[in-house]
């Protein structure tokens, strides 16, 4: 009964989503459940309720996101990959809740950072490419594998100008450091954070502040790197220090730099290529775990960007 409440969902929510998708009927009597429409329709639907009950029996919660992702692993033919996202937990928030991946693309990037000493995720919106470097980021920490944590990012506005921003250099910078804060304080409260902040512990600070330091027994997470130029990231790279982590990540199709600066992520990506010990991993939209209109907003980019660039090659 816990195993059907659960498939089921509040008001048969989870159900009713295999019935859209598939065009089948679900029924449920005593212990087993009932599927009749469309011969390979039915036979999918089974897969994904069978990889949904699995997830159940390992202990995780479904969602609207990891059923949708399940459903997408059938139709592609690939549900033995749904078996791979069931992963460890990474790290508990503040709040109790276990942070683990949930897609094969998190899970993937994780033992990227795990395995590399620099590790580039790109990819787009709603990925989770910042909160899981974060949420490694504390385990590291909490496991005294490095003794600070610095999170940075390039202060640049996001295509409107800001104008002059009251109170000390400090003050002014933390409206673009907000998401790295609101990443931190999930994992950590408050409290807890402000703790290892007058500590030293944990430093959050914009790119510029970076230059002509080293940094040894730190995780080093670069936000945003796509809006950084090649000379900012060449210094960014160079300031690995020994006992040292660096997670990059960024998203190339959202660059805000002038007209014709080339963005140093994708500069960097192309350099670094074939380095040992240095990892690129890399996102769609399948791998998007927020609202699900997010990744139906990135398809839709997605196509006008092929649209144009088919009408460009003519």
């Amino acid at each position: 009964m816990e195993q059907a409440v659960a498939l089921f969902g509040s008001f048969d929510e989870n159900i009713k989503l295999i019935e859209r998708e598939y065009n089948v009927c679900v029924t449920g009597r005593d212990s087993e459940l009932k599927i009749s429409g469309d011969i390979e329709n039915v036979d999918k639907a089974c897969k994904v309720i069978d990889s949904l009950l699995m997830l159940i029996n390992r202990g995780e919660t479904l969602s609207d996101q990891n059923i949708r992702y399940c459903i997408s692993l059938v139709n592609e033919g690939s549900k033995e990959k749904i078996e791979s996202i069931v992963g460890d937990c990474i790290c508990i928030t503040s709040k109790g809740k276990p942070i683990k991946p949930k897609t094969i693309g998190q899970r993937r990037y994780c033992k990227c950072i795990q395995e590399n000493t620099i590790t580039i995720g790109v990819g787009p919106a709603g990925t989770g490419k910042t909160y899981l470097a974060v949420a490694m980021a504390v385990t590291a920490f909490r496991a005294k594998q490095i003794n600070r944590i610095i999170l940075t990012r390039p202060a640049v506005e996001a295509g409107e100008k800001l104008g002059f921003l009251p109170g000390d250099l400090q003050s002014k910078v933390d409206p673009y450091l907000r998401p790295l804060y609101d990443a931190l304080f999930d994992m950590l409260g408050a409290e807890t954070y402000q703790k290892y902040v007058e500590r030293g512990n944990i430093e959050v600070a914009p790119l510029a502040y970076m230059r002509g330091r080293t940094l040894d027994d730190s995780f080093i997470i670069l936000d945003e790197a796509q809006n950084t130029t090649t000379e900012q990231m060449k210094m960014f790279l160079t300031r690995l220090g020994f006992n040292s982590k660096m997670v990059i990540t960024g998203d190339i199709t959202q660059i805000d730099l002038p007209n014709g600066a080339r963005s140093g992520l994708k500069e960097c990506i192309k350099v670094l290529r074939g380095i040992d010990d240095i990892a690129s991993c890399t996102f769609n939209e399948k791998d998007v775990v927020r609202h699900r209109l997010v990744q139906d907003i990135i398809k839709a980019y997605e196509k006008l960007e092929e649209g144009r660039n088919r009408h460009d090659k003519r």
